[in-house]
């Protein structure tokens, strides 16, 4: 039996499932795992906006274990505490709809669905040039780091198209 794509089981049940791709199980569980990340910051960033966030923040920063720590927190809640209103509302549902979309890559890639494959190339894909673009402003390792992890997403998921030509799932 070949190894890559997932293929039959070949014992001819009508509900016979397919093998999993370790590959496409990992790049599900990542967009599964940015999905989590996104709703915790969406809720945060509507925590905001309630009147008592700046002293929640102020204890949260405080028992930060490193001082550099405290440090990074407090830079990153600076700029967000001095958006207006309606800038950390939109930021919030941004946040949940952009979880949204990982939420619905990361089950389809989980049960390996073509449509799913298609959908986490192009929307991996397009982010790309904004990432490009960040990077030329800025160099920093973590936005190497993720468009480096973008652009594998995206040349494993052409590859498991390319191989899959003629399947049907």
């Amino acid at each position: 039996m070949k190894r890559g794509r997932p293929q039959r089981a070949t014992s001819g049940r009508a509900g016979a499932h397919l093998r999993h791709d370790r590959g496409l199980l990992l790049i599900a569980a990542f967009k599964l795992l940015k999905a989590l990340l996104l709703v915790a910051g969406g809720l945060a960033a509507l925590r905001l906006l309630q009147a008592d966030a700046a002293r929640s923040v102020d204890q949260w920063v405080a028992a930060l274990p490193l001082d550099s720590q405290r440090r990074l927190a407090h830079r990153f809640l600076v700029r967000l505490t001095g958006l207006p209103a309606h800038r950390l509302h939109a930021l919030g549902i941004a946040f949940f709809a952009y979880a949204g979309l990982f939420v619905v890559e990361g089950m389809g890639l989980w049960r390996q669905k073509r449509w799913a494959e298609y959908l986490t190339v192009i929307a991996t894909a397009s982010f790309v040039p904004l990432e490009v673009y960040e990077l030329v402003k800025d160099v920093t390792l973590p936005r190497i780091a993720a468009l480096l992890a973008n652009l594998l997403v995206v040349a494993y998921l052409v590859g498991v198209l390319r191989r899959g030509r003629g399947r049907t799932r």
